[in-house]
């Protein structure tokens, strides 16, 4: 069994994709910031279907690069092949949706890191490891990346390993046009021809769009230039056709295209066709690699390219299996589909990154606790809040399942320091104690202070709400949260809902689940909830129920502490460790409030402050492992 199931060559760059839609480029005043390249689109398109995929490429030694190979990690792709140019910078390209049929784009590939692909970047212990190579036309332009493709699929046939060409025919990259002709699909050109005929022997498997065989076969008559490309390759051929799908054709080529193998298409609206093609390869290669038949293939790949044309961006665009399992279950409901609710919500789920399947949380966001404490500033809340950071990092000490909550208002400096550190970060975005709920100033009336928070973050926010709540107290605050949910999800941001019905009126074992079920209705899907240490069985079933009930797809949840002694956390946690949807604990005062207090005073000092919260907050994680751990005696 080899390790890797598919390995792509060539490009890589960053996409910065024009967020307002129906203008020139030149118009476009805002942009949203992807992977890009074919390549590197594939690699992630299939690993989102569960393939383990790689990728050889270069990226530059600076920001661009650093981000191209850490997205492509979050998504899963193994990122050993993706060398560090330290001369060259990361491609670039710029892209826009100008309708449903033009999409300007220049792409910045001047002497870029990608096209500096050579043969001494080609591992072959890393070529052995897969069951597949797939290549891409653009690395065919030039001698250097040319030779480095070439190495890659002779190892890969001696490996044993199947390979595959998707043409991504680019004439611009070819050199046949200008910088400001990215969009053209089509230049004739014998030189290029003769190029890709002289390597399609080399795969077991060609793609490409009608336009995309006329280059490769040398006629602009379809049917006539896959006989062409069939004179020189034995490959499985499969040509897409736009919205009537896509055809396979494994042996002698017949008159038409309706007569080869395919797949049913989707009705659905075109958006945006940036990036389709390889939504498409990536579905294509899942069945190839899976062993279906070239129906079954083509049905995958049509899905994948359906949900591409549909969305904003290449690869954000593209599924989970999961999605594409619930897509081809359910069928078309909405033929825009980044409209159809539920698709969205599945889609959104289960693409999101990092592993947060144990949740040791920190929770200095206090603003209002603190403010009261004899000696609190401004000025020391922030400083006293970095301190707060310090004892999370020495607790952290580098290993996952670690966070912070912390407010940008009284925190700033801390949520700054934190960016990058492996933390989970939340934070809040309430105004302490408000009910009605309200919101912090710099969220902004019409919430557009979320635009400028970090993807990183997670919006928190807590309501203090009751079932039993007046109607018009109700109504105001699932108004606030509705539209606080839908600008967490506009700005790409991981929400978290706290509840606290207990501050507001008495509780049972149903008061929670009921509530929670309540903002379901409603159509709001945290990423987490948030919720009370509750002192039965009974509420933590009736809460887990109400949530997976409604999404399968949820982070999860994390207990609060409610400024609890920490024997009681003890057992409140002894008791919703049980419980697999209850990932971990923030908690707050009972790590930081008497060493506030004493630091506030001047009392102590800062590394006796830092060590005091360090050995809490050590032991609060100790005791919620432990319960863990013994979730089954427990149970």
């Amino acid at each position: 069994m080899k390790a890797l199931d598919v390995i792509t060559i060539g490009r890589s760059s960053v996409d910065l994709y024009g967020a307002q839609v129906g203008g020139r480029l030149e118009d476009m005043g805002s942009f949203q910031k992807y992977i890009g390249g074919s390549p590197c689109n594939m690699a992630a398109g299939t690993a989102r279907l569960g393939l383990k995929s790689a990728l050889i490429t270069r990226v530059g030694d600076e920001h661009m690069g650093r981000f191209i190979r850490e997205e492509l990690a979050r998504e899963g792709v193994d990122v050993r092949g993706v060398k560090t140019d330290p001369e060259r910078l990361t491609a670039l390209v710029l892209l826009g949706i100008r309708d449903d049929s033009q999409f300007p784009l220049i792409f910045y590939r001047e002497n870029c890191a990608d096209m500096a692909l050579c043969e001494d970047d080609i591992d072959p212990a890393l070529i052995a490891e897969a069951r597949s190579v797939v290549a891409t036309g653009t690395h065919l332009s030039h001698p250097q990346t040319e030779a480095a493709v070439l190495k890659a699929l002779d190892l890969a046939r001696k490996s044993g390993a199947q390979t595959a060409l998707d043409i991504d025919y680019r004439p611009n990259l070819w050199g046949l046009s200008g910088h400001g002709d990215g969009e053209n699909r089509f230049i004739a050109s014998a030189a290029v021809t003769a190029k890709l005929q002289s390597t399609l022997h080399l795969f077991d498997l060609i793609v490409g769009t009608e336009e995309e065989f006329h280059i490769a076969g040398g006629t602009t008559d379809t049917v006539a230039a896959l006989r062409a490309v069939r004179a020189v390759s034995a490959a499985t051929l499969v040509c897409k056709r736009g919205a009537a799908g896509a055809v396979a054709f494994t042996g002698a080529i017949p008159d038409t295209l309706d007569e080869g193998e395919a797949g049913p298409g989707f009705p659905i609206e075109v958006f945006n066709v940036l990036g389709a093609g390889d939504g498409f390869m990536s579905g294509l290669l899942k069945g190839w690699l899976d062993d279906e038949s070239w129906p079954v293939a083509l049905k995958y790949a049509n899905a994948c390219g359906a949900f591409a044309v549909s969305r904003h961006g290449c690869t954000p665009a593209y599924p989970s299996l999961d999605e594409l399992d619930y897509f081809l279950r359910r069928g078309v409901r909405e033929k825009a589909l980044r409209k159809d609710a539920a698709l969205e919500q599945v889609h959104w789920a289960t693409n999101r990154h990092g592993d947060w399947s144990t949740m040791r949380v920190f929770a200095f966001d206090h603003r209002m606790q603190l403010e009261a404490m004899e000696g609190a500033t401004p000025e020391k809340i922030g400083a006293f809040k970095l301190l707060c950071l310090e004892a999370a990092k020495a607790v952290q000490a580098g290993r996952p399942g670690y966070g912070i909550l912390c407010d940008g208002r009284l925190g700033r400096q801390a949520l700054y320091a934190a960016a990058g550190s492996g933390l989970w970060t939340g934070r809040p975005v309430e105004w302490p104690g408000s009910r009605p709920l309200t919101l912090e100033p710099e969220i902004g009336p019409d919430y557009g202070g979320l635009s400028e928070w970090p993807l990183e973050q997670v919006v928190k926010v807590l309501c203090f709400c009751h079932p039993d709540d007046p109607a018009d107290i109700r109504a105001e605050q699932e108004a606030t949260v509705t539209r606080l949910f839908h600008a967490c999800r506009r700005n790409r941001l991981e929400m978290l809902l706290e509840i606290i019905p207990s501050k507001v009126g008495p509780v049972d074992d149903m008061t929670s689940a009921t509530l929670i079920r309540r903002f379901y209705e409603i159509g709001i899907y945290p990423d987490w909830w948030k919720l009370e240490p509750f002192t039965t069985a009974a509420a933590w079933e009736n809460a887990c129920a109400a949530i997976t009930g409604n999404d399968p797809h949820v982070r999860g949840i994390v207990v609060l502490g409610l400024d609890a002694p920490a024997d009681q956390l003890a057992e409140s946690f002894a008791l919703a460790a049980r419980h697999d949807l209850v990932r971990g604990f923030a908690v707050g005062r009972t790590i930081f409030a008497d060493v506030a207090r004493a630091w506030l005073k001047a009392e102590i000092g800062d590394a006796e402050a830092v060590a005091g919260m360090v050995a809490k907050y050590e032991d609060l994680c100790r005791v919620w492992d432990a319960a863990r751990a013994g979730k089954g005696d427990a149970a």
